[in-house]
């Protein structure tokens, strides 16, 4: 079973940083494919970035490319989102997401499982 729990989200100034985790309870992480999404409030849920079961594949929104980073630890079966340089449209709830896919993917109906989402805040 996967359980997926979200952590590190909160309030920074813009051109701040912080770091999203992701932990996943299963046995089964280090086959999946992860990604993270954000929603913000009226709109859809979009996707951000994604990473290969292995690492060895990533894939990133062209909002975000270069600002942030997915990595993953397989041995803690947790996925994590560096956020650098942040703006204040990065303002959302993000969520992790895994997905059996053998490839990274970036559409939400391609993953099976998420998380609650943690808020990110950023003010101008």
């Amino acid at each position: 079973q996967v359980q997926l729990v979200e952590s590190g989200g909160g309030l920074v100034q813009a051109g701040g940083s912080l770091r999203l985790s992701c932990a996943d309870s299963g046995r089964t992480f280090r086959s999946f494919t992860m990604g993270w999404f954000r929603q913000a409030p009226g709109k859809e849920r979009e996707f951000i970035a994604a990473i290969s079961w292995s690492g060895g594949s990533t894939d990133y929104a062209h909002s975000v490319k270069g600002r942030f980073t997915i990595s993953r630890d397989n041995a803690k079966n947790t996925v994590y989102l560096q956020m650098n340089s942040l703006k204040p449209e990065d303002t959302a709830v993000y969520y992790c997401a895994a997905g059996d896919t053998g490839v990274v993917v970036t559409t939400v109906y391609e993953y099976a499982y998420w998380g609650q989402g943690t808020q990110v805040t950023v003010s101008s």
